[in-house]
């Protein structure tokens, strides 16, 4: 390993997140220390219904905009739900859809420099209404169908901004052998 933990402590903590500040001893011997976000893994899932893809929009605090993405989310009271479970029920709690079909795409990391979380991604078809139960924290979501094709002039042009939602879109596109189909 290239860097060792020689000690830790929680910094911040709540029910959302931990910060933690780690004391490290390098390779090459020189001591540091290091700061990690820890946040429950969550799942990501690209809902696609014919030639639509099923997306939400809701406003994300930390950059002050409202931003276009794939449902995704966590479960803070069970951080070690299922992650194919935990997928359908964002799904459904999110864009009011529930899937018959649920494949697993992969597992990806979106900011491993400071945060220890990860998200599992899949596709999900075979699409049927199901019911919306918004969190406190997610009020003013809206839900939008959003043409397969335009996906990616929407991104060129600022659109869609969301770094999980444009790196799920490529492990499709890379799984699909650079063909979206479902």
């Amino acid at each position: 390993m290239e860097i060792r933990t020689t000690s830790s402590r929680t910094v911040y903590e709540n029910r959302w997140m931990a910060v933690r500040e780690h004391a490290i001893l390098r390779s090459n011997g020189r001591q540091g220390i290091y700061g990690v976000v820890h946040k429950p893994d969550f799942a990501l899932v690209i809902p696609v219904d014919g030639d639509d893809l099923v997306m939400v929009e809701q406003f994300r605090y930390p950059v002050a905009d409202r931003l276009l993405e794939f449902p995704q989310g966590s479960w803070q009271e069970r951080p070690d739900a299922d992650p194919e479970e935990l997928a359908r029920g964002e799904l459904e709690e999110e864009a009011g859809v529930r899937a018959s079909s649920v494949r697993f795409l992969g597992r990806l990391y979106g900011a491993p420099g400071t945060m220890a979380q990860g998200f599992n991604v899949f596709l999900a078809t075979d699409l049927a209404p199901g019911e919306r139960k918004l969190d406190p924290e997610e009020e003013g979501m809206t839900v939008h169908r959003i043409r397969r094709e335009e996906f990616e002039p929407m991104t060129a042009r600022g659109e869609i901004v969301d770094g999980p939602t444009l790196a799920a879109w490529s492990l499709w596109r890379a799984s699909a052998g650079l063909e979206i189909t479902p």
